[in-house]
């Protein structure tokens, strides 16, 4: 299997009766039908965006966060003028959820309950819609959002520019695009970024809890375990882990974002709420829990990170684990795994760091990491 970022989906679940209206770009989509819930949206009162000095940022690409692959085709097949045209003249069709949409609802979830235990605080979610789209495009956008009833108030439409400086200003944690060459820029600045991708069939996902998956090594840690297994094989890994396990692996790209959901998740604990926080996280790798599993665990005690479950595969295939899980976002630094994910209708993400991007997995082991 051989995924594209954000490629369309053969098949899908159907949508919650909200959406099904929404445009894809295969379909004509009618405003009239969303007249009332724009009037219920607009006669509601919206909450105050946080600072984002004080905030969790999370930027995400209208590529991922949405549907857009017929003006996606638009665009490539007869440019920019044409394309803008396009936007403009549908722009009251909104557009269909994307990989990212079951994502962001969830973090307005937790927004919802922190608002309702910490009134006064500015600790929450605050997400940034990134596009390279100019600014007058930007009307069926925010149609789209007001259509979904999503709380998006800040805006980032570069005009076909690279956004990463805009990210760097935002104080991003998180960044999530379609584009793998931005994301890899992200990623060169210091900014957690992945790149997203849309399954051909999309398991049901927690409206209220969200979960987040990470991989391990080139994701939440280094690759330096990852680089001697890909260079002495298995045998060498283990003798490697059992060696160190005392010393802490150096962190990963992913280690800040795992930082900041403790740090909301603590939020819940200190108000009783542990045994029903919105947040969970999760560790699924393809280490062995006795072999070289023991490394890991200290490294997040260490660094004062915990995880509300752990899986140690030890090789075994982590689609099916991640399809119980049902998370809204899973993370892994190789591609094997993140197709294995989405072929059970896992969301998942590629974070292209690390040794495996220079050797990619083949399917004969993989009991490394």
């Amino acid at each position: 299997m051989s995924l594209d970022p954000v490629q369309v989906m053969k098949v899908q679940d159907p949508m919650p009766s909200t959406c099904l209206s929404a445009s894809n770009g295969d379909s004509q989509a009618s405003w009239d039908d969303s007249k009332d819930i724009h009037e219920n949206v607009d006669s509601t009162k919206k909450p105050k965006s946080p600072k984002p000095e004080n905030a969790v940022t999370i930027a995400v690409s209208s590529r991922v966060l949405f549907r857009t692959e017929k003006e996606q085709k638009v665009f490539e097949q007869k440019g920019i003028e044409e394309y803008l045209r396009y936007q403009v003249e549908h722009e009251n069709e909104p557009f269909a959820p994307g990989p990212a949409f079951p994502f962001v609802k969830a973090l307005e979830a937790v927004n919802s309950r922190l608002r309702e235990l910490y009134p006064d605080s500015e600790e929450l979610f605050d997400i940034v819609l990134v596009t390279y789209n100019h600014a007058h495009v930007g009307i069926r956008l925010i149609n789209t959002i007001n259509y979904h009833s999503l709380f998006i108030e800040r805006f980032c439409m570069t005009g076909g520019s690279s956004p990463i400086g805009y990210l760097k200003a935002w104080h991003t944690n998180l960044y999530l695009s379609a584009d793998a060459e931005k994301v890899q820029e992200a990623l060169a600045e210091g900014i957690a970024a992945a790149t997203m991708f849309m399954s051909e069939k999309q398991i049901e996902v927690s409206e209220t809890q969200l979960r987040v998956a990470f991989d391990g090594d080139a994701v939440l840690f280094s690759d330096e375990s990852e680089r001697i297994f890909k260079a002495h094989g298995l045998d060498k890994f283990f003798e490697h882990e059992r060696e160190n396990e005392n010393r802490l692996l150096d962190h990963g790209p992913l280690k800040g974002f795992l930082e900041v959901l403790g740090k909301l998740q603590k939020k819940f604990y200190a108000k009783g709420h542990r045994m029903d926080c919105p947040i969970r996280t999760y560790l699924v790798t393809a280490r062995s829990a006795a072999s070289s599993g023991i490394r890991a665990l200290k490294t997040l005690r260490a660094w004062g990170l915990e995880m509300d479950e752990a899986l140690f595969l030890a090789g075994a295939p982590k689609g099916p684990m991640l399809e119980k899980i049902r998370p809204h976002i899973y993370f892994d630094d190789q591609m094997f795994h993140v197709e294995g994910a989405v072929e059970m209708g896992a969301i998942a993400a590629h974070v292209p760091y690390g040794i495996a991007q220079k050797y990619p997995h083949k399917k004969s082991t993989n009991a490394g990491k």
